[in-house]
C-alpha cells in the first residue's frame, strides 16, 4: 500500500495573488475560497517566524485537485527567478490538458502571455506548448490529438 493516500494540491507563492488567480480563472479554474494564515501552525511548517500569509485556493469543474496560491505578508516574499527555463532545478509548470490549444493560445496572448517556444507534436498524440504567466509562472497546456 502506498504511503501517499492522494494527490490534493500545488502550492505557488506569488507575490500579486488576484492577478495570478486572475491568470488561472481565464483558464477555467474556479476559486474556492480565500483565507488569511499565521501563528505557530503556519511558523512550524513553513519554518518561518512570525510567519502571515494570504491564501487563495483555485479548482478546475469536476477535479479533485487544487491549485493553492499563496502571497506572504510577513516576512516578504523573496523575488525568484521569473526567467528561469525547463532546465533550472525545481518546480517551474502546472501542466493542463485543453480541448483546443490554438484557441487557448491566442487568448492568452490577447492578455499578453506568450509561448516560450513553440508549439510541438508528441508522437501524433498530443500537441504541447508552455506559456509564460504572471510572475514567470510555466504552464504547459496540452491537447490530445485524436
Amino acid at each position: 500500500m502506498s504511503p501517499a493516500l492522494r494527490f490534493d494540491h500545488v502550492g505557488i507563492t506569488v507575490a500579486d495573488l488576484d492577478g495570478v488567480a486572475a491568470f488561472f480563472v481565464g483558464l477555467g479554474f474556479e476559486i474556492e475560497g480565500r483565507t488569511e494564515l499565521e501563528g505557530e501552525f503556519l511558523d512550524t511548517v513553513c519554518g518561518l517566524a512570525q510567519a502571515r500569509t494570504e491564501i487563495l485556493m483555485l479548482r478546475l469543474p469536476g477535479a479533485e485537485t487544487t491549485l493553492e496560491l499563496s502571497s506572504f505578508v510577513r516576512p516578504p516574499h523573496e523575488p525568484g527567478s521569473p526567467g528561469a527555463m525547463a532546465n533550472v532545478l525545481g518546480l517551474h509548470n502546472v501542466a493542463l490538458e485543453v480541448d483546443d490549444l490554438d484557441a487557448v493560445l491566442g487568448s492568452l496572448a490577447r492578455d499578453g502571455y506568450g509561448v516560450i517556444g513553440g508549439v510541438g507534436e508528441y508522437e501524433r498524440a498530443w500537441r504541447m506548448a508552455y506559456v509564460r504567466g504572471p510572475e514567470g509562472l510555466i504552464v504547459a497546456l496540452a491537447q490530445r490529438i485524436h
